[in-house]
């Protein structure tokens, strides 16, 4: 686990801009009520953004996502997350920055409301 957790520890250092700008409208519970964290180990992944009150991940995806190869891989990573109790969000890096608010809205009408 200690390994997970200095991974995620360099990925948060190196963020995507994509990520960086998510994060910014994310984080301080500035969505609702909603406390997320960032590059967080979960089962055998590191995700990108979750919430673990709303039982949600959001993972933010660029070009290398859309090989055949890696479209499998995301695919097993969503299953796995699923059976850890998740909800998992994709969105791209051209919607983080071309249509912010649309995936803060997205993201929003994901959260499970207790």
């Amino acid at each position: 686990m200690e390994r997970f957790k200095s991974r995620a520890r360099r990925l948060r250092e190196s963020q995507t801009s994509a990520e960086a700008r998510l994060w910014q409208a994310l984080r301080n519970r500035q969505l609702a009520r909603w406390k997320f964290r960032r590059q967080h180990p979960i089962d055998r992944y590191i995700v990108d953004f979750v919430t673990l009150d709303g039982k949600l991940i959001v993972e933010v995806d660029g070009v290398t996502h859309s090989s055949p190869a890696e479209v499998e891989r995301d695919k097993v990573r969503t299953e796995v997350l699923k059976a850890c109790g998740f909800l998992v969000v994709r969105v791209s890096n051209t919607d983080v920055y071309e249509n912010l608010e649309g995936v803060l809205e997205l993201i929003g009408s994901s959260l499970r409301f207790e």
